[in-house]
């Protein structure tokens, strides 16, 4: 470690914490400590759709359980029956930082509005034979999809859609973007990852991909790479199954002018029959955990150990 690292665990308060999350902040909190740095915590609560408040008080008397402090609150301060004067960031506080970004992004030419519904987008691939097959490909191996919305839709459809009050998302024309990108600096977009070493950046993968969504005007790819810059993270530990999405923020660090910080995608916790967990599985939850009095320690000990950090050279 060749400098104090500033981590962050960033939960979103969509319903009760588990022991994926619990390895997730860990790694962030061991790395942060073992360094002389520090770990932010931030509640990603941009989705009101699926967000609630009532979940975020949980969330901390749990890391307070597990014994992971976050930075701006003294141990003394936290207890597992209060909590006084958290310091955490929010990202629906930042809904002016956003839009800041997403309006970089438009002067540059760089994004369109799409209004078509889900269940169109959802028609056009279970019929990609009607459109030709530079404009919608589809990816096997991960499921994504290329489709350049603004031509599917006249210039006339689109006036009535929005004269009617239909929110548009935007995506991001990838073509432009980047020759854009390379035109900021002529070395390849790339990043660091201490679990894979040095990574060569591939955003066109992901087509002309949304970058804000209609009903919460952001996506998780652009308030990321603002909250992650806002906060000084410059180590980013999240598991392997977001790092595919580094290719997509590389990008848009690139073009909105911020930092890039380093990346340890680790590996994720899983049941006994090898699946990822998840928020509905409530036998792995810490809630019920934390009441029965099981002994972090113990929690711990049924985790995969701390990645090892392969030197940046």
């Amino acid at each position: 470690m060749s400098h104090p690292f500033v981590t962050r665990f960033a939960p979103s308060p969509t319903g009760a914490l588990h022991l994926g999350h619990a390895y997730a902040a860990k790694v962030a909190h061991d790395f942060a400590a073992r360094s002389g740095g520090k770990m932010i915590l931030r509640i990603d609560d941009i989705d009101h759709t699926r967000c609630r408040d009532e979940f975020i008080l949980p969330i901390l008397r749990n890391l307070a359980w597990l014994g992971l402090n976050w930075y701006g609150v003294k141990p003394d301060d936290v207890t597992n029956s209060h909590i006084t004067n958290p310091s955490i960031s929010r990202q629906s506080h930042r809904k002016a930082q956003y839009q800041s970004a997403l309006k970089i992004l438009d002067n540059l030419g760089l994004i369109y509005p799409c209004y078509l519904s889900r269940r169109e987008l959802n028609e056009v691939l279970s019929a990609p034979h009607a459109l030709p097959s530079t404009q919608v490909k589809t990816d096997q191996r991960s499921h994504r999809m290329t489709i350049n919305t603004d031509q599917l839709l006249s210039s006339s459809e689109q006036e009535l859609r929005r004269a009617a009050g239909r929110a548009p998302a935007w995506r991001l024309r990838m073509n432009a973007a980047l020759k854009k990108a390379q035109q900021m600096s002529p070395n390849p977009l790339s990043w660091f990852d201490y679990a894979t070493g040095h990574q060569l950046a591939k955003p066109e993968e992901f087509g002309d991909v949304v970058i804000a969504r209609a009903d919460i005007a952001v996506s998780y790819h652009l308030s990321v790479v603002v909250d992650d810059a806002l906060d000084g993270i410059n180590l980013v530990t999240r598991g392997k199954d977001l790092a595919q999405f580094t290719h997509l923020h590389r990008l848009l660090q690139a073009l909105l002018g911020l930092p890039v910080p380093e990346y340890c995608h680790h590996a994720l916790v899983r049941d006994a029959t090898g699946k990822r967990l998840a928020k509905r599985d409530s036998t792995h939850e810490l809630d019920g955990m934390r009441e029965l009095n099981n002994d972090p320690a113990n929690i711990f000990a049924r985790m995969p150990p701390l990645p090892e950090l392969r030197p940046t050279l």
